[in-house]
């Protein structure tokens, strides 16, 4: 049920959450683990706390040097905070953001759960690269969750809401034939929507839309906006024929001075 959805490690300190995490996906039936630049890795002692499965997962396990790289070919990307208010806005709880989850899972769109170091979680850069920000709510009095236990967590919740999904995706047909795709073809990728916004940013710098002293956070709303609106990769060719021709336009602009110089 859960085939394409992966969890990705930022720069997890302690080998022994690693394989903890390892577990939690064996018991949820998740099969995809990603660990980003983790400190003082040591293979047997995360494979310690990992069991049989977990081990199999652990020894399978993805190992990109940087975020952006791990996140660059997921269609969703869900980050997990125990922070909130400033840029962490529109913040689900793994319930709701299971739902949604679900939904994707069953369209085949690959997501990915992002979980921040144990100390400090992730920071405000690495947030600006999830379009869903998800917190596991806790007592007031003790915020903090291991690494792991927030691993369990939030995929027991995505669990549940893909196996009580009732309408699953349709299956091809005798002759081997699926059912044609959505209008405008799959969602775009994280990297897609990646070069989207850097073509948004530079497009609506060029016209004052956006303000200099701090583009990215002027910027949250639309990406915010991205995240629920799921564009496809047509919408992602017509947007970024948008952007290219208000760079064309303001060239123009500026090489010929203001309209009526003559």
């Amino acid at each position: 049920m859960l085939e394409h959805l992966a969890v990705v490690l930022f720069q997890p300190k302690f080998p022994e959450n690693v394989g903890a995490a390892a577990r939690a996906c064996a018991n949820m039936g998740v099969a995809r683990l990603i660990v980003v630049a983790p400190h003082n890795f040591d293979p047997d002692r995360a494979g310690a706390l990992a069991t049989a499965k977990g081990r199999e997962i652990l020894r399978t396990a993805e190992r990109p040097s940087d975020l952006e790289s791990a996140l660059a070919p997921f269609s969703r990307v869900y980050g997990t905070t125990a922070r909130t208010g400033g840029w962490r806005k529109g913040i689900v709880t793994p319930r709701h953001a299971a739902e949604e989850i679900a939904v994707a899972l069953a369209g085949e769109q690959d997501v990915a759960l992002v979980f921040g170091p144990e100390d400090a979680g992730l920071t405000n850069r690495e947030t600006r690269l999830c379009g869903r920000l998800v917190t596991i709510p806790t007592a007031s009095e003790a915020t903090s969750l291991n690494l792991a236990q927030a691993v369990l967590l939030t995929l027991y919740e995505c669990f549940l809401a893909a196996r009580g999904l009732r309408e699953p995706r349709p299956g091809p047909d005798a002759a081997g034939r699926r059912p044609p795709a959505a209008p405008g073809g799959r969602e775009i990728t994280h990297a897609e929507g990646e070069a989207l916004f850097s073509a948004l940013r530079e497009a609506l710098s060029a016209i004052d839309f956006l303000k200099d002293d701090n583009p990215d956070y002027f910027l949250l709303p639309m990406r915010r906006f991205a995240q629920r609106v799921r564009p496809t990769r047509a919408e992602f060719n017509m947007l970024m024929g948008v952007c290219r021709q208000i760079l064309w336009a303001v060239g123009r602009v500026q090489k010929n001075g203001p309209a009526g110089d003559g």
